[in-house]
């Protein structure tokens, strides 16, 4: 990865973030100073913020469906008992 090659051949994807990381780490007083360059140079590897998202999105969208076929299904209850 920080050879900066890709699997293509050409410069790879997350070869800036890394730069960017080392250089800081070349020039840093504490490891500490460079956790927000290291936390890009990750997400780019792994995606784990990205797919944290993701998943928060998709378990919220399948709540607000089960909870209006909960909400249909309570309607149909209501309309059922009236006769």
């Amino acid at each position: 990865m920080a050879s900066g090659w890709g699997i293509t051949g050409n410069k790879g994807r997350c070869y800036d973030f890394w730069t960017d990381f080392s250089e800081c780490m070349s020039r840093c007083r504490e490891p500490k100073d460079c956790s927000l360059l290291r936390e890009d140079y990750l997400e780019c590897l792994h995606h784990s913020k990205e797919y944290q998202r993701r998943n928060r999105i998709y378990k919220e969208e399948q709540r607000k469906i089960r909870a209006a076929a909960r909400k249909a299904q309570e309607g149909e209850e209501k309309s059922e008992g009236h006769h």
